[in-house]
């Protein structure tokens, strides 16, 4: 069983910069492929990035490619999410999510969640 904790959120201007990390307990860190997630208020989960095991491969959604950077620290056990140039319509509650083997865009398709850490950009 793998255990992730988010931190980092917090309330930006439009046009700023958060980091984002996610600290993975109780399994072997690098046997998982990474992704976070975001939810805003009445919408559907949706997929933001995605990185693997050894980092070789990341993935993003169009509306933050460029902006963010997904990245990860096997020997921290921690996976990141740099997010610059934060636009309103990034906010929402961000999740990170592990899965054997290789990203996925699917949230169905991940096996454990963290709590989620809230992220609020001001126009």
């Amino acid at each position: 069983q793998v255990q992730l904790v988010e931190s980092g959120g917090g309330l930006v201007q439009a046009g700023g910069s958060l980091r984002l990390s996610c600290a993975a307990s109780g399994g072997t860190f690098s046997r998982y492929a990474m992704a976070w997630f975001r939810q805003a208020p009445g919408k559907e989960r949706e997929f933001v990035a995605g990185i693997s095991r050894g980092s070789s491969n990341t993935y993003y959604a169009d509306s933050v490619k460029g902006r963010f950077a997904i990245s990860r620290d096997n020997a921290k056990n921690t996976s990141y999410l740099q997010m610059n140039s934060l636009k309103p319509e990034d906010t929402a509650i961000y999740y990170c999510a592990a899965r054997y083997y290789s990203v996925d865009a699917s949230p169905e398709r991940y096996n454990y969640w963290g709590q989620g850490t809230q992220v609020t950009v001001s126009s």
